[in-house]
């Protein structure tokens, strides 16, 4: 059985594309660096992450891009002996305008090397490649609509004006013919995510439909012709969990068809698992996967039944879903394990390097910033999970603090620090701000600072239990000890804070040094490893 989500932790917005008996699924990254997340599998069961593409300045640079921008909902294909991948860059969040700019880039494999972007429009976000059977490409995103006062929360805004499909002439590289806006969306509104899929003479469009909280939904139409009129399905929606609260897999909607080389087929989509009795998800919005069917009326149809997603999905052919597993890292090389990411910048020769026996992160500007702060974690994967590091930082002014962190953005996060006291010298302090929206304005749960030794080592640990978080220290190879108060874990989530709709990425672990001193004080972190308990 397939169990899920397929890709537990932040991996949202799947777009999944098949080459011989090779599974491809691409995820939106928002803020984090490199972007776009492309796992590989042959089973549909296993997952493993073999790419993220987007890994240099010309193809991407989200300086200044506020939390939950940069990449939306990446599209990949596959075709003309190349892999296809349309993306978002993000560039405002709040307010009427989303300044929203659509590239492509391609590859022969999924390693690379991948091109230089191509530039295509800017009038929407969530854009899609269609490589039809007559050899055409055509371009499709929303159409997103400013002139409305209803920014914001608004189930019904207007601002979702539409799917917008135009032809792409992919030897000159750029839009041809006129756009045409093919599908305003069903009455649930929200209308975006768009995937064109062709069977029978049929083009199968689906969506996503009411904002990414609990009312989300994958929305099918079709039509005889690529510009339409599209017919919606008989349920309207073909997976959706908005009637289901009690459901585990909630949140349901955005994502893509694909048929296995036995023409079964499954439709990906992103999912939610809130903390039981909360509507708050930590873990952000995963990848799921549900095994669909064609009917006699030549629509989609969960083979299941309903419109509600399951954790357990029949798989292709048979296969054991992996354990969880440790990660243990020791930074004694020159590279950065694949689970780790750093925020915006593409020059992460800025913020980090490596010593042979160290992680080096430089301090830069405050935890929180949108443009250059030294900030190097992974994927909150499991609700319940340990992570330890080991830091040797000689701080001399309160403006220098490096440690760990459970991170969500600039205004949710933990951070368990080393920094320095005019009264106890070097020593230790939280920085908490538990969903302080819009100020960011932080909390110190300690009532005063924990005095370290004036030099060495500092352990540092936090463990995860749901909704709790406790952080530990040790000083050299002495013995753990919790420091501070139980704290809110919840708030480290999608929800958290500014509430729904509010943010899209998830939680992250890791290790973080910032200096607004400017003289750019480094921190060297020899290990780092986050253990999980099975869910």
């Amino acid at each position: 059985m397939i169990v899920n989500p397929i890709l537990p932790g932040f991996n949202p917005d799947p777009s999944i594309c098949r080459v011989g008996e090779d599974y491809y699924i691409a995820t939106s990254t928002f803020e984090w660096y490199p972007g776009v997340q492309i796992h590989h599998s042959r089973d549909l069961v296993n997952w493993k992450l073999v790419k993220r593409p987007l890994d240099r300045a010309s193809q991407l640079d989200m300086r200044g891009n506020p939390d939950s921008c940069g990449i939306w909902a990446p599209c990949l294909s596959h075709a003309d002996g190349r892999f296809w991948l349309v993306y978002t860059d993000v560039k405002r969040y709040d307010g009427n305008f989303k300044d929203a700019h659509n590239y492509i880039v391609t590859a022969p494999a999924i390693e690379g090397p991948w091109s230089e972007p191509v530039y295509v429009n800017s009038s929407g976000f969530d854009p899609s490649l269609f490589h039809d059977d007559d050899g055409r490409k055509w371009f499709l995103n929303m159409v997103w609509n400013h002139r409305t006062e209803s920014i914001g929360g608004n189930p019904k805004s207007p601002a979702f004006a539409g799917i917008l499909l135009q032809e792409f002439d992919a030897r000159t590289g750029r839009l041809v013919g006129a756009a045409k806006n093919i599908f305003r969306g069903s009455p649930h509104g929200l209308v975006e995510g768009p995937h064109l899929f062709k069977r029978n003479g049929w083009y199968y469009l689906t969506v996503a439909e009411g904002g990414t909280g609990y009312g989300h939904a994958v929305t099918m139409a079709r039509s005889r012709s690529i510009d339409g009129p599209y017919e919606l399905h008989p349920d309207t929606h073909l997976i959706t969990s908005k009637d289901a609260p009690d459901a585990p897999l909630q949140r349901a909607g955005h994502g893509q068809i694909v048929e296995t080389p036995e023409g079964a087929v499954y439709h990906t989509h992103l999912t939610s698992r809130p903390l039981p009795g909360t509507r708050r998800s930590p873990l952000g919005r995963e990848t799921a996967i549900q095994k669909c069917v064609w009917k006699e009326d030549g629509w989609l149809y969960l083979e299941a039944g309903g419109q509600v997603p399951q954790v357990h999905v029949p798989a292709p052919v048979a296969a054991e879903p992996e354990p969880p597993q440790a990660a243990v890292h020791i930074f004694d090389g020159r590279s950065l394990p694949e689970e780790f990411q750093w925020l915006r910048t593409p020059y992460p020769e800025r913020i980090f390097t490596f010593t042979g026996s160290a992680l080096r992160l430089i301090g830069r500007e405050s935890i929180g910033s949108w443009f250059e702060q030294a900030l190097v974690a992974r994927r909150q994967e499991h609700f319940r999970y340990r992570a330890e590091t080991e830091v040797a930082f000689q701080p001399t002014t309160f403006q220098q603090a490096a440690g760990l962190t459970a991170y969500y953005n600039r205004h949710k996060f933990h951070f368990l620090a080393v920094t320095w006291h005019e009264e106890a010298g070097r020593s230790l302090t939280i920085l908490s701000c538990p969903g302080d929206w819009p100020d960011g304005r932080l909390r110190f749960p300690l009532e005063k600072p924990v005095p370290l030794p004036a030099e060495g080592p500092v352990g540092l640990a936090v463990e995860v239990r749901e909704a709790e978080l406790q952080f530990f220290y040790r000083a050299g190879h002495g013995a753990w000890q919790a420091v501070g108060p139980v704290l809110d874990a919840s708030v480290i989530s999608d929800e958290g804070g500014r509430g729904e709709h509010g943010s899209f990425t998830g939680a992250f672990v890791g290790m973080a040094c910032f200096d607004t001193s400017g003289s750019a004080l480094p921190a060297d972190f020899s290990r780092f490893s986050y253990i999980p308990e099975a869910d």
